[in-house]
């Protein structure tokens, strides 16, 4: 069984066929989901679908390319929904994006540090969006010890060394998905080839960052295995392994029993 450990279910683009979505998951042996919130409308989505169903799990955050909008009402919210719901299994996703201008660095860096605060608080680890700040994103990672409760880094992009960094210092996994499909993606192929499987997950990102064959195209859970695939390949070793391991890192990780 492989979960897929971070997808936008709650992504309107769903909303037509979310049951043949589901199905199509099961088929392929995708057979549990975490749905990440990143604002008032995806957080309250995430939480109907986890009440909806047994198998999706949600995890709880503001994302930084809309951290301008967060206030400390918001933030007070999510602290009490991550007490009180028996299905949030994490903070996020949180962190930094230096692509996107919308929000000053100095608001994300706020909002990022008040979440891995309120993480520790609640005891949740935390899910790391990353977009070209990734030496800021480490360091206020350590400067607010992290390490305390772990995470996630989603979507890594990063290099081997980074990786190994945030591993051994942070107590962190590595989100991997789409692009580590991707022809030219060099780095992400070298990640998942060498660092500990023990400390890889598998995520979609749906209905971004589809895998090859199809990139470019609406993603989905049902797709993880193509994931799965392409680091057993990279790696040497079956796909069954593979399966096995981060399954039991994303249990581990998001504490699901």
């Amino acid at each position: 069984m492989f979960i897929d450990t971070h997808v936008h279910l709650n992504n309107e683009q769903y909303n037509e066929d979310l049951d043949q979505v589901i199905e199509r998951a099961f088929e392929n042996n995708v057979k549990e989901m975490v749905v990440i919130g990143f604002d008032r409308p995806t957080i309250e989505r995430a939480l109907e679908l986890a009440e909806q169903y047994d198998f999706i799990y949600a995890a709880i955050g503001w994302h930084p390319v809309d951290a301008i909008d967060c206030t400390d009402e918001d933030l007070a919210w999510i602290e009490k929904l991550a007490t009180e719901h028996n299905k949030v299994v994490a903070i996020g996703e949180t962190g930094l994006d230096y692509h996107w201008d919308k929000s000053p660095k100095d608001v994300q860096e706020e909002i990022f540090r008040k979440q891995i605060q309120l993480a520790k608080r609640v005891k949740l680890p935390i899910i790391i969006h990353n977009r070209e700040a990734t030496g800021d994103c480490v360091r206020m990672l350590m400067e607010e010890h992290a390490e305390e409760v772990g995470g996630v880094m989603h979507s890594f992009s990063a290099s081997v060394e980074i990786a190994e960094v945030i591993i051994e210092k942070l107590n962190f996994y590595v989100g991997l998905g789409g692009p580590v499909t991707f022809k030219n993606a060099k780095t992400p192929k070298k990640v998942a080839a060498e660092i500990p499987l023990e400390r890889i997950i598998l995520e979609t990102d749906a209905p971004f960052l589809a895998p090859h064959p199809n990139r470019g195209k609406r993603n989905e859970p049902s797709y993880i295995p193509l994931i799965a695939a392409e680091i057993a390949q990279l790696r040497g070793i079956e796909v069954e392994e593979v399966e096995r391991v981060t399954t039991e890192n994303a249990h581990r990780f998001y504490n699901i029993k």
